[in-house]
Formats: C-alpha cells, sequence, structure tokens
C-alpha cells in the first residue's frame, strides 16, 4: 500500500466519496482533473450522471462510472454526515470489494478522507480488509494477483507513510486469520494449525513451544487431553513468547482452538456442525496478533496460548459427568460434551498463571448465548474489573472493532458448584455467557486482572459482506488485541 497526494498515471479505479442529500449527492475528494476528463468526453459532470443514475450516499453503496482511457470510478456512499473512522473504513472496505470485482490485480487509488490520523488509518483498512474473499480450493483455480492500493492524500508524508506501514502489518495478520477460519477441517487440525502458526512467526522475536498430545497427557492437561480423545487428529498446546527490550508490563493471551466442534457425544443437529470449522477463532486471533504485535516492535512483553483440539465422538470421547483433572489440579465436573472450548481454556489460562502476567485475556467463539444477546456484530467483553473491562473496551474502540460488556458476578457463578468436583463445567442455560465466564475466570490466579472475549457470531459471518467484512472468517479480535498490547505500552 502507498501513499499519494496525485492521481498516479496508470490507476484503473479510483474511489472518491459520495455524500450528502440523496436528491444533491456530493462527490468528496474527486480529483479535479479526473472531473474535467470525463466532462471533455461525455459533456457533463460526474455528480450529474451519478445523479441519473441515482447513485446513492447510504454507507457503503457503490456506482461505478466509466471515464474513459481505462479509467473506471466507483462513488461509494458516505452517509448525510460528517463521516466518522467507522463509516470510512466500511466505506473503503466496500469499494475496494466493488474494485477487486471489475479485474484481478487492479491498479487501485482511493480518494476519501484522509485528514485526520484516525481517518487515514480507518480508509487503509478498509481498503486493505474488503478486497478480500475466500478463494474455493480448486484444481482448476489459479492464484490471483492482489490489488494495489494507493491512498490519494494530502497527508503524503513520513507519517503518513508510517501509519500505513502499521495498518499493513495488523491487516495482513486479520488476512491470516481469516484464511485460518476458513480452510475446512480436514486440513486444519491441531496438527497443521501447530504447524502453520509457528510458520507465522518464522524469522521474527518470537519463541515457540509446542506440546502434542503425550506431552499433554504427562504435563496434566486435563481439558485438552479429554476433549481431544475422541479423535484421531490429536490436540496440541501452542506457547509463544515475545519478550522485548524494555518491557514493562507482560500480556498473557489465551486462544480457543477447536479445529472443529462436532458436539462430542452431546452432537450437534447437522445444520447447527457445518460451520463448526469456525471454532478455532480465537487461537487463530492470538497467533496472527503476535506477529503483528511483533513486527511493530510493541514494547510489551506477550506470552500467548493457542488451546487446539478436534471435538468428536467415538469410544475414546470423553462423556458428560465425567471428572477431569485440569492443569494445576483443580477437579471439574463435565456437564455436557458441547461446552468443551472452556475445558480446553481452562488448561491454557491456568498455565499462564506459572508465566506471572500483569494481565490475562482469554478470546474464544464461546456460547451461543453471546450471540442470542449481542447477534452477529458486537462481541462480548467480562471481566471482574471495571479497570480491565474499560481498556478492552477502549482498545476495541481504537481497533474500530464492535464490542459490549456484559455482566457476570457471584449469581452467574452459582450453577458451577459441584457434589463431585471442585466445580462443575455449567449447567445454566439463564445467562449461559456470563456462567461460561465464571468458569474460566476460576483458573486465573487471584490477584491477577482479567478479562474475556467471546467472539461468538462474529467470528465467521454466514451473510452476505457488508463493509470490511468478508462472507466467512472475519479475522475479529486481532485488531483488538494488537491495541490492547500497544495500550500496555511502558
Amino acid at each position: 500500500m502507498n501513499v499519494a497526494k496525485t492521481l498516479p498515471a496508470d490507476t484503473q479505479v479510483l474511489v472518491v466519496g459520495l455524500a450528502g442529500e440523496a436528491k444533491e449527492p456530493q462527490l468528496v475528494e474527486l480529483p479535479a482533473t479526473v472531473d474535467k476528463a470525463y466532462q471533455k468526453r461525455f459533456g457533463a459532470d460526474l455528480a450529474s450522471t451519478l445523479v441519473e443514475l441515482k447513485a446513492s450516499t447510504k454507507v457503503g453503496s457503490t456506482t461505478v462510472v466509466a471515464v474513459g482511457g481505462g479509467l473506471r470510478v466507483v462513488a461509494v456512499g458516505l452517509g448525510g454526515d460528517e463521516p466518522t473512522p467507522a463509516v470510512l473504513r466500511r466505506a473503503a472496505g466496500a469499494a475496494a470489494r466493488t474494485a477487486v470485482g471489475l479485474g484481478e490485480g487492479v491498479r487501485l487509488a482511493v480518494a476519501l478522507p484522509t485528514g485526520e490520523p484516525e481517518q487515514l488509518r480507518a480508509v487503509a483498512e478498509g481498503s486493505v480488509l474488503g478486497q478480500y474473499a475466500w478463494a474455493p480450493i480448486s484444481a482448476k483455480t489459479e492464484e490471483k494477483a492482489a490489488p494495489s492500493i494507493t491512498l490519494i492524500s494530502a497527508r503524503a508524508d513520513k507519517a503518513a507513510r508510517d501509519a500505513l506501514a502499521e495498518v499493513s502489518a495488523v491487516a495482513y495478520a486479520q488476512l491470516v486469520a481469516r484464511d485460518w477460519v476458513n480452510l475446512p477441517a480436514n486440513l486444519l487440525y491441531p496438527e497443521t494449525f501447530a504447524a502453520e502458526a509457528k510458520d507465522l512467526v518464522r524469522g521474527t522475536r518470537i519463541a515457540v513451544e509446542v506440546l502434542d498430545d503425550k506431552a499433554l497427557a504427562a504435563g496434566g492437561y486435563g481439558g485438552l487431553t479429554a476433549v481431544g480423545g475422541g479423535s484421531a487428529h490429536t490436540p496440541r498446546l501452542v506457547r509463544m513468547s515475545y519478550a522485548p527490550r524494555g518491557a514493562k508490563a507482560h500480556l498473557a493471551l489465551v486462544g480457543k482452538g477447536i479445529t472443529f466442534d462436532s458436539g462430542g457425544l452431546n452432537l450437534k443437529p447437522g445444520d447447527s456442525m457445518y460451520t463448526m470449522k469456525c471454532d478455532m477463532g480465537g487461537a487463530a486471533a492470538v497467533f496472527a496478533a503476535m506477529r503483528a504485535i511483533a513486527d511493530l516492535g510493541l514494547k510489551v512483553k506477550v506470552t500467548a496460548y493457542g488451546c487446539l483440539a478436534e471435538n468428536l465422538p467415538s469410544d475414546t470421547a470423553f462423556r458428560p459427568s465425567d471428572v477431569l483433572t485440569m492443569y494445576g489440579g483443580i477437579t471439574v465436573e463435565n456437564y455436557n460434551t458441547d461446552a468443551e472450548g472452556r475445558l480446553v481454556m481452562a488448561d491454557g489460562l491456568a498455565r499462564s498463571n506459572e508465566d506471572k502476567p500483569d494481565l490475562v485475556v482469554d478470546i474464544a467463539t464461546l456460547t451461543g448465548a453471546c450471540m442470542v444477546a449481542l447477534g452477529g456484530k458486537i462481541f462480548g467483553v467480562f471481566s471482574d474489573s471495571d479497570e480491565v473491562a474499560d481498556r478492552l473496551l477502549g482498545a476495541a474502540e481504537a481497533a474500530g472493532e464492535e464490542a459490549w460488556r456484559l455482566p457476570m458476578g457471584d449469581w452467574s457463578a452459582e450453577s458451577l458448584d459441584s457434589k463431585a468436583a471442585d466445580l462443575r463445567s455449567g449447567g445454566s442455560r439463564m445467562g449461559g455467557a456470563s456462567v461460561a465466564a465464571s468458569f474460566l475466570r476460576r483458573f486465573v490466579d487471584e490477584g491477577t486482572d482479567w478479562g474475556h472475549l467471546d467472539i461468538a457470531g462474529v467470528g465467521y459471518n454466514e451473510g452476505s459482506p457488508s463493509g470490511e467484512v468478508p462472507t466467512g472468517g472475519t479475522g475479529v479480535g486481532v485488531r483488538t488485541l494488537v491495541e490492547l498490547a500497544r495500550s500496555l505500552q511502558g
């Protein structure tokens, strides 16, 4: 991605904004040379043509107009008010998606409002993330050339170039997370996922350790070994460590990595099972965020855990009512094999205590209850600390990802009482997302700050693409985790 003050001569597609009232839309940031060329060719200004075409100013709506000389303009709606960074991100994403549809390897220039640093970042993020689409796996499919993207901005200086370099690092990481989430489970399972994670951070300052099923069993990781025990694809725990000089804070990240969730013996209905290749989105976000944190050289120590397993029914699968001994010794009475995510996360959280972090944050496609509460656009934030919750919500806002705090307390831990073990993994459907959060909190040392991100519903988009969000894997959480790490720099 580049930034320039003037339109490159070889531009094939130009993105401009369309704002204001629907009857009198105004073109935003349209280079005068383009409008003059259009008038010379067609005898009318571009804005008049867009009015005739009934182009919409609705945010993300796009209209394509051929200017001539091999140049086409994509006018994207910015709404009727001053566009916020969120609006610009959505609009740039929608426009980039339209532009990519006009030709492979298109040379794209984006001229949207970038007067403020937040606007520049939003437009850049939307342009990169919006052009993404998962390519089908086929013997006939050839790798397509990605578009080249140039931002047209009066801010085309070193500060702008540095900002775009940061955006590129984080956006690249999010695209990797999307690819992983989209991979089918016969290709991405614990062993291959661990290998992909190692490859992602190869050559960086991140150290990686992978525990296989034998090491997990010997180490007492009862959650991972139980959940992964029904599959021929045995579980893995991936530990990444990034420790730059000068770091004063230590952040631990724990991600759920269920590469396929059938529900186990509590088998899911067939329709509910189809998208369960996405149940590793939390681990994908953690691994990808680690790469971006290292690329950005953030001055914060980060230790990350990816808890990887495949949940299948078989004669070796774990059962409802089984009592499991988790890493660290806490015993858990399992109530439902389809609530497996919290079990593998418990092992990762308990192991993270040995690192003595200042803050532990976990991220998981954890509960259907969170989907019911917040829908498919917003992820849930949980913490027993107002300060931590505010930090997480602030990181999400800075990253341009929508989040909402949900409650937890003594009431949400009541159904965790067990007569057979130290605690039960759940049991009540009431406040299910909060119950799951309360369970996870039990595996983090008292006195250690902790937060939980439930990305169920937003980690995989079953609907049409919208703004910078594609159909399929979204890579949600990557940007928030990077911003969280940024906020902890000394």
